[in-house]
């Protein structure tokens, strides 16, 4: 969890902070975007997007009430289309960050890592990132080096699952696909959800990795892609169809998701329209940012 450090008088008064005004504290969950899969046969799942919360009992972030705080949600890692998976990337692309500004600088997730090329090509080597792509040489997780972790490590071999929020992906090889690592569960929505699931690997011919509860792809032959909101990593492509098939290609990660929850006494302001504020069970407001936007407290 973060440590918050204290501010000079001068920056202090530049957030119009004075001495008989009290910063508001909230809680959050940060998410980033899941990394893709790899293309092409026996290729590697995507690696789930970081995953940082400090809901319940950790140390929450400080605002100043009327100030407009920037928040950044990651996209997932966009697939290779071919036109001939052949010339896809032997590493697949990840996922982009997740952050929130707040009085004291910026809190952030690291995107998901991309997982390798498949069908002997290339290296086999997965890309890091807040939890590492799948791959003969698999990406590792916690990019950021945060404590606690944002995420694990990617499986390896060549058909590799990607590594979730709290479990890495499943090392595997020859077939089929490894399953993706486990993602983890939040109540900050007022409900209990699973976000950062890694995306399975490639079965080849047969049957492809399952993807990590949270979000995460299946596998090919026919891959899916991680889930909008839950920032889970894409599955890895499949084989049994000829070079450029679509069923070679590996499926995009998915995007990440920002929450901030206070006491119901606060007002939160969010926009775009898209990103919403909703009031939990025991009467805490929470506020979901699915898209890049702001927010102010009151």
């Amino acid at each position: 969890m973060p440590l918050l450090g204290s501010r000079g008088a001068g920056s202090a008064k530049a957030f119009g902070l004075g001495s008989d005004s009290k910063p508001i504290e909230l809680d959050y969950l940060i998410v980033a975007g899941g990394g893709a899969g790899g293309a092409k046969s026996s290729a590697g799942g995507g690696g789930a997007g970081g995953y940082r919360t400090s809901y319940p009992g950790g140390t929450k972030l400080a605002f100043k009430k009327g100030v407009s705080y920037t928040v950044t949600v990651g996209n997932g890692g966009p697939a290779c289309t071919g036109p001939n998976y052949d010339t896809c990337p032997t590493r697949a692309d990840p996922g982009g960050n997740s952050s929130i500004q707040y009085l004291d600088g910026t809190f952030s997730a690291t995107g998901g890592g991309g997982g390798a090329r498949g069908g002997g090509d290339g290296p086999g080597s997965a890309g890091p990132g807040g939890s590492g792509g799948g791959g003969s040489s698999p990406g590792s997780g916690n990019a950021g080096g945060y404590s606690p972790p944002e995420g694990s490590n990617g499986g390896g071999g060549a058909r590799g699952g990607g590594g979730g929020a709290s479990s890495a992906g499943t090392t595997q090889d020859p077939s089929p696909g490894g399953p993706g690592g486990s993602g983890s569960s939040s109540s900050i929505s007022g409900s209990s959800v699973t976000y950062a699931g890694g995306g399975g690997g490639s079965g080849d011919n047969v049957t492809g990795g399952s993807g990590g509860s949270g979000g995460g792809g299946t596998g090919g032959p026919s891959a899916s892609a991680g889930t909008n909101g839950l920032g889970g990593g894409g599955g890895a492509g499949g084989g049994g169809a000829a070079p450029g098939s679509s069923t070679k290609a590996g499926a995009p990660g998915g995007s990440g998701v920002v929450f901030v929850r206070g006491p119901g006494s606060v007002t939160l302001t969010l926009s775009p329209g898209s990103n919403t504020v909703t009031t939990a069970p025991n009467g805490d407001k929470v506020g979901k940012f699915v898209t890049t936007g702001s927010f102010t407290v009151g």
